[in-house]
């Protein structure tokens, strides 16, 4: 194809990079989920947090051993293809897809039930509409203006969280509370089957410090800045929702104040900052769409760049980088039309397809470390064992601790979505009888 590029321009620095992980992560959610998992905690979120953090970064860690031996678009993909099977390797990248491709689509049913409570008079499909058209206009430009304007959303996000935190202060001074407490993180009434089920859910906050290894392609040192980036952005992403929660919990002990503790964040807004915090609540909540429907767009045309160019989906549309924006802009267009499935389906369901996802690529992630230092490289000594064995295993026991956890909607639509994949790679390899084309990162590089 006239014009067609092989490569993604290397332009991002470490910075932008760790605002696409906290914009994918949205800041805002801390707020959408404390009703529920303050009650499934007995009152003990923040240290559901710290818990999720600490397993997180498990696995966070296996993610950047990888990309120091694989730095390309592919992420969970590219690290099985490589490591396990080119046949494993696609069925990973092809559930991965589940989380990247559905996750704008989510926002834009969010956007739309932020909204169309605010103008309930406004017709609900021109909401998700607008967002789409939004999306598409930032993620077809350069990928340089895409990250700068997710920042501004995110930095906004961290501004009302702040400024959330200072009223927090506020109301308990005037109420003669004390502002460091344990009982948050501790009591001895504490149950840890609890903690531990409310970190299950909280797992899911943390979606898309992983994605920031979907963009190595586009910064001049992806083996050095690539590891950092996903462990600021789980680090950040960590802190700042157990400080937000903290706060949260010793202002609300008791979830039975909200009228409903499932949906607590605007009354929560209300109740601590009156109706312009409330205005300035729901703005910020709607930048977290935003910011998130970008930093997911993003990373999904990079995962379908990567395996278009390895040619397990069709070259000439899933390869192809435009010559002058550096963007592979077919992708783009490709996950805003099948967003419009927003106009469809409910939040409940769509939710489900990317957990089954997610999941499916922190598994072989950790897995690929495993495989490739301990039996393809044989590093066997005590530091190459906690390093590459036991570190990772240790990511495998809370992921599949979420797993167990995985309700049984999300479960059967994984696994439909990946026999749809299965059906196609027998179909691609002829039955089984040829391997899938792989790219070869290293020659690339040689010859750029």
């Amino acid at each position: 194809m006239e014009g067609k590029t092989q490569h993604l321009q290397k332009t991002l620095k470490l910075w932008q990079i760790v605002f696409i992980g906290l914009g994918y992560m949205a800041p805002m959610a801390v707020f959408d989920t404390y009703g529920i998992v303050s009650d499934e905690t007995g009152g003990h979120v923040p240290m559901a947090y710290v818990l999720t953090l600490v397993a997180i970064l498990f696995t966070a860690a296996s993610y950047g051993k990888m990309v120091r031996v694989y730095p390309n678009a592919g992420s969970a993909y590219t690290y099985t293809q490589k490591t396990m099977h080119p046949y494993l390797g696609f069925l990973v990248g092809w559930a991965a897809l589940l989380d990247y491709i559905f996750l704008p689509m989510i926002n834009a049913l969010l956007t739309k039930i932020y909204l169309s409570t605010a103008f309930p008079n406004v017709p609900g499909w021109i909401w998700i509409v607008g967002f789409i058209t939004v999306l598409l206009l930032v993620n077809l430009s350069r990928v340089t203006i895409t990250v700068s304007i997710n920042a501004i959303l995110v930095l906004f996000q961290f501004l009302v969280c702040i400024l959330f935190a200072t009223l927090a202060i506020r109301g308990l001074l005037n109420k003669g509370e004390h502002l460091f407490s344990m009982q948050p993180f501790y009591a001895p009434d504490m149950q840890a089957a609890a903690l531990l089920s409310g970190a299950s859910i909280l797992c899911f906050a943390f979606l898309g410090f992983d994605a920031v290894t979907t963009l190595s392609e586009e910064t001049p040192n992806p083996r050095q800045t690539i590891p950092r980036a996903v462990f600021l952005a789980a680090l950040i992403g960590g802190v700042l929702f157990t400080t937000v929660s903290y706060f949260t919990q010793l202002l609300f002990p008791d979830i039975s104040v909200f009228h409903d503790p499932e949906a607590a964040s605007p009354e929560i807004a209300l109740t601590i900052g009156g109706t312009l915090f409330q205005a300035i609540f729901l703005a910020a909540a709607l930048t977290s769409t935003l910011a998130s429907g970008i930093a997911s767009s993003v990373s999904a045309s990079r995962l379908l760049y990567a395996m278009g160019r390895d040619r397990v989906l069709p070259e000439r549309i899933f390869g192809y980088v435009h010559p002058r924006l550096g963007v592979p802009v077919y992708n783009v267009v490709l996950i805003g039309l099948t967003s419009l499935t927003a106009l469809f389906l409910d939040l409940i369901t769509a939710t489900s397809f990317i957990n089954f996802g997610a999941l499916t690529a922190f598994t072989f992630v950790n897995l690929s470390v495993i495989v490739h230092y301990m039996v393809r490289r044989k590093e066997r000594n005590w530091k190459a064992v906690l390093n590459y064995t036991a570190l990772p295993l240790i990511g495998i026991s809370f992921i599949g601790f979420i797993w167990a956890h995985l309700d049984a909607k999300s479960v059967m639509l994984g696994l439909a979505w990946s026999t749809l994949g299965l059906l196609y790679l027998v179909y691609m390899t002829k039955a089984f009888r040829h391997k899938p084309p792989q790219f070869h990162f290293e020659e690339a590089e040689s010859i750029q």
